[in-house]
């Protein structure tokens, strides 16, 4: 059983802090506990007319628990709209704010485990959004709960910040935001340890063309922007040959999802099915993923580009959707620090002329930098290295994008550490207890030393 201890002498918590890995380890069972609850809770985006859950009940769900459950741990909470929320202890004028999110991508690909099940086998934890965001969002809930129970007061307004959109559009972190005041500093568990201080830009854009091909009736693949596809299908008015599965005159070629961050993780479908197409049809975006889009790095229309320390520029093939009048693709870029990007849609718009496609632009969010001489992102460091001794694994910046890039002055912290296989967007994510239960120290760690 948990030992609740209250102590106010500062000497005294300052001894129990360089002891907060064995402190976390107290918490194991309410944390799996937690972390597999809110996994069970499916919350994939659903675009509803519902005033109380606009992105599905499923979402709102996830962060009505979350909320109820912060407020079962003793912290004063905030429901903004059902679209985001906080779980917030301390005091002062400024806030520290812990980023996370509730919302997880789609389940796709094939499971071993329970897609939702918040199964354990061998030390971990199995499902959707185990990693990603959910199971360190329970961690940075504990950590802030072993801290009061220590007695710690921080000099700061320490939030948890509870967004359900962040897989998508961002809205929910936008609309905290517009209603409640902008955190001084923070992080976001939503990436890797020991620290990313920097995120590359974001960038989706849509290539779109008539369907001037009368015999390809269909091609579907993929589901969002941020995923490699797994499974595309193509559908003919007659028979073609292919080594393709086929059904009747349907085409089906499977590949392996993964985030859209480093898409050569994963085996992008949408690829293959028009690697094996490109002889039997005239569709111009069939033909132009076969001519400029198999390689994740643009080399094929020469538009590559790698600027450090961020790196290159990557494409991801997320979606493509042709049925017969239309064709559209929609594709993901993770650009670096210094890359102009207004440059590169019309460069990207040259090479599609003679296809006859048009380039629309969805998003772009510029790159995320902060200095990795500033205090936070120093003492964030430091933090990590009391609590697991690695001193020889550098901070780095990430191809992704968390809420972190939402404060100027805040960084992506954790929840994956060095070694440990990244699987956020695919099958049979997970997370290890271990690891959840080092992480909630961490955090605390941080914590204490951001607002002592």
């Amino acid at each position: 059983s948990i030992i609740y201890i209250t102590i106010k002498n500062q000497k005294q918590i300052e001894v129990l802090i360089m002891d907060l890995l064995k402190l976390a380890k107290q918490y194991e069972n309410e944390i799996v506990k937690e972390i597999q609850s809110l996994v069970q809770i499916p919350s994939v985006l659903e675009e509803t007319n519902l005033q109380d859950a606009p992105f599905g009940e499923g979402i709102r769900d996830s962060l009505r628990y979350t909320l109820e459950l912060g407020k079962k741990l003793g912290f004063d909470t905030l429901n903004v709209d059902d679209l985001a929320g906080h779980i917030e202890f301390g005091q002062g004028e400024e806030i520290l704010g812990i980023l996370c999110h509730v919302d997880v991508v789609p389940a796709d690909g094939e499971w071993n485990m329970q897609k939702f099940g918040g199964e354990i086998v061998e030390g971990k934890i199995y499902g959707r959004g185990t990693s990603d965001d959910k199971g360190p969002t329970i961690c940075g809930l504990y950590a802030m709960k072993l801290l009061k129970d220590l007695g710690f007061v921080p000099n700061k307004k320490v939030r948890l910040i509870i967004g359900t959109d962040e897989e998508t559009a961002w809205r929910g972190i936008s609309h905290y935001l517009a209603k409640q005041p902008k955190p001084h500093l923070g992080f976001s568990p939503d990436a890797d340890f020991p620290l990313i201080y920097g995120e590359k830009g974001i960038m989706s854009l849509d290539l779109v063309c008539e369907n001037n091909d009368a015999n390809l009736k269909s091609f579907v693949a993929g589901s969002r922007y941020n995923v490699v596809a797994p499974i595309a299908t193509a559908e003919f008015t007659k028979d073609i040959d292919t080594k393709l599965k086929k059904e009747n005159n349907k085409y089906t070629a499977y590949g392996k999802s993964a985030h859209a961050m480093e898409p050569d993780n994963g085996i992008n479908a949408a690829v293959l099915l028009a690697k094996e197409l490109y002889q039997h049809t005239t569709n111009n975006l069939v033909r132009f993923i076969c001519d400029g889009l198999t390689n994740s790095r643009m080399k094929d229309l020469g538009l590559d580009k790698s600027i450090e320390p961020m790196g290159p520029l990557t494409m991801n093939l997320g979606i493509v959707r042709i049925d017969e009048a239309t064709s559209r693709a929609g594709l993901n870029f993770r650009y670096p620090h210094g890359f102009d990007s207004e440059k590169f849609i019309q460069q990207l718009q040259e090479k599609c002329l003679p296809y006859n496609i048009t380039v629309e632009v969805k998003e772009n969010k510029g790159p995320h930098f902060v200095d990795p001489k500033q205090p936070i992102v120093q003492e964030l460091h430091k933090a990590y290295i009391e609590i697991t001794g690695d001193d020889k694994t550098p901070i780095k910046t990430i191809g992704g994008g968390t809420y972190a890039r939402a404060l100027d002055n805040a960084v992506a912290y954790g929840a994956l550490f060095p070694g440990e296989r990244e699987l956020a967007h695919e099958p049979d994510e997970y997370i290890s207890i271990e690891s959840a239960i080092k992480a909630t120290a961490i955090i605390a760690n941080a914590i204490y030393k951001l607002t002592k």
